[in-house]
């Protein structure tokens, strides 16, 4: 849920607010629950999970014996990404500071300085629509050069503001301090990127000026997105048990030992049962996790692996691909990405079961050799669809006895 959801929930729904205890005649916009949640420390978000995660402890709701662990991304609030968008964002940047300067100087006034806004966003549009890569080349020298230029004036400006004490003036130094940097970066790697034609890597690259924390992730072959990767555990309730945000793209395969090392510091020991997606497999993995204590460590996909070696018997597999639901965040980013730390069921994190068909159709074929209908097919069975009523195959709208009939099924 992001924050323009959660605020037109609040306004829309008196239940939501008398639960989140705000005012009955008080709804508060999204940016004023950003500052807020934003304003709350990752280690308080840790804390509260621990707090939860004890008391279900206590109540039997949830040992840790039994766990799931998944990875997943969360999207940044940003747009598409490219070089001539982020040089337009920071000239706009730029001259909405250069204004502000303009104000805080009152009549001694800042010189000289020139608005490339319309400049650089025709700039930025030519570039959009240009084919050809010598075309679109002298655009970028432009928007360099005008790029440049506004921020040369940003730091003549600077110079002439640094000598007041006002608290403004102050505020206003603080934000140059935290854009300046990033505009150069953003120069820097356009003009590699574009003008040199040099293969930037993914870590040195800036994707956004407005949330300079988020990472370039790529899953296998699918799109590539542009936020945060998260590892995390569920338990068999469904309770979410551990989160971590990871800097970069780290590989899964890299993550199992470091979420189980967590998961047994907390617990004081490690999971009865365990089960991971097939991105965690490996076979290092698989004998660590039992020198940890893992008795049946299942993957989703084998990576050559044998089914006896990861569980006891196949009767444990399905058991494992069942019992503890994965659990994916489907909210985006925020300026306050460690606000993902948040306790099980919190506005900012749901959980959905999934059937696990994949690892039961994996084992169905080593058991159907026996003769003997196994877990697996069963459980395959009983999720077979019900058939659709005639009408609906006839595909047409239903009359009064067709849903007399329907009543009677």
């Amino acid at each position: 849920m992001s924050y323009q959801e959660l605020a037109f929930h609040l306004e829309d729904s008196a239940s939501f607010r008398a639960f989140a205890r705000l005012p009955w005649s008080w709804s508060p916009q999204k940016s004023v629950l950003q500052k807020t949640i934003s304003a709350i420390r990752p280690e308080t978000w840790e804390e509260i999970n621990r707090v939860l995660l004890s008391n279900a402890r206590q109540t039997k709701l949830e040992d840790g014996g039994v766990v799931r662990l998944d990875s997943t991304v969360t999207s940044a609030l940003m747009h598409e990404p490219s070089d001539s968008s982020l040089l337009w964002d920071a000239v706009r940047i730029m001259v909405r500071l250069l204004k502000q300067a303009d104000a805080l100087a009152g009549g001694a006034g800042l010189g000289e300085w020139r608005d490339h806004c319309r400049a650089a966003k025709k700039r930025a549009r030519k570039i959009q629509f240009t084919r050809g890569r010598p075309n679109r080349v002298q655009l970028y020298r432009e928007l360099i050069a005008i790029t440049r230029a506004t921020l040369a004036y940003l730091r003549q400006a600077a110079a002439q503001l640094a000598v007041a004490s006002n608290p403004l003036v102050e505020l206003w130094q603080a934000q140059l301090c935290h854009y300046r940097p990033l505009i150069e970066r953003i120069i820097a790697q356009s003009e590699r990127r574009v003008l040199a034609g040099e293969l930037v890597p993914a870590s040195d690259k800036l994707v956004s000026l407005f949330e300079p924390h988020a990472d370039i992730i790529v899953k296998g072959s699918r799109d590539t997105e542009y936020g945060h990767k998260l590892n995390l555990t569920t338990g068999r309730s469904g309770m979410i048990l551990d989160l971590v945000i990871e800097a970069g793209n780290p590989r899964d395969s890299d993550r199992l030992l470091p979420m189980l090392e967590r998961h047994v510091a907390f617990y004081g020991r490690a999971p009865r049962q365990a089960a991971a997606d097939g991105g965690f497999a490996s076979r290092d993995n698989l004998a660590t996790a039992k020198t940890l204590g893992v008795r049946d460590m299942a993957f989703h996909k084998k990576a050559g692996l044998r089914i006896e070696d990861m569980v006891r018997s196949n009767w444990v597999t399905a058991s494992c691909a069942t019992s503890a639901p994965a659990s994916r965040p489907t909210s985006h980013a925020s300026s306050a990405p460690m606000a993902w730390r948040a306790a099980p069921g919190a506005a900012l994190i749901t959980s959905r079961a999934t059937s696990g068909l994949r690892s039961w159709l994996t084992i169905s074929s080593s058991s159907r050799a026996s003769g003997r209908p196994d877990a697996a097919t069963i459980g395959i069975a009983s999720h077979q669809p019900e058939p659709a009523p005639p009408w609906r195959a006839r595909n047409r709208e239903p009359r009064a006895l067709d849903l007399v009939h329907d009543a009677q099924r």
